[in-house]
Order: C-alpha cells, then structure tokens, then sequence
C-alpha cells in the first residue's frame, strides 16, 4: 500500500471522462500506445501514451470512454510526452490490465470523485 494522504492532497488529482479519437502504435517503442483524447470544450485533446500494447489492440479503445488523470505533469516517452493517465485496474505488473469502461451517459470532459 501507498503512503497515506492527506484529504487535500487527493483533492489535487483531477480524475475527468475522455474519448479516445485516436490510437496509433508508436513505431519507437515496443510497449506504448499512443492516444488522442478528447476532454471536451475546457480542457480539450490531449496526448495520453499507455504501456499496454502487449495485451491491447487499437479496436480496445477507439470511440470509448475511460477515465483519465488530466493534471498530471507531462512525461517524456521516448521522443514523446506523455499529458496524462488513462485509469486502469493493474493487479500486478506481468498481469493483464482490466480497462475501466463508461457509460454511455457519462459526458465527455466530467469529473470523476
């Protein structure tokens, strides 16, 4: 288990809906995909890179919704950089991710608590 926080520091993290327009396979890694998000009119698109290529294809996420980390500091992946953090179930590192999918009715750019 992670060190315990404070309330206000979870506060900090911004947990929002997004659509995922757009998956491309980097040609640089071997581990990334790379996704073209759709947070709605506040926020906007963002690119979002996940090391889960080795159990998911493109067809996984295009036009769904998953919830995202949108405050995150961008991190460089490889000759890219990474603005977020697609929220997934890991029960460990070799296992298989469980993708966390929305409801249709969840709109595109709303806050997750």
């Amino acid at each position: 288990m992670a060190e315990t926080i404070q309330f206000a520091d979870f506060l900090k993290v911004e947990m929002r809906v997004g659509l995922v327009k757009e998956v491309k396979v980097p040609e640089w890694s071997e581990k990334l995909l790379e996704f073209r998000v759709d947070f709605g009119q506040e926020i906007g698109e963002k690119t979002v890179f996940s090391g889960v290529k080795k159990w998911f294809s493109e067809v996984d996420f295009l036009n769904k919704k998953f919830p995202f980390v949108v405050n995150l500091a961008e991190r460089k992946m490889g000759p890219a950089v990474s603005q977020g953090m697609m929220m997934m179930v890991v029960a460990n590192d070799e296992a298989k991710p469980i993708l966390i999918t929305l409801a249709e009715e969840a709109e595109i750019g709303s806050e997750l608590c």
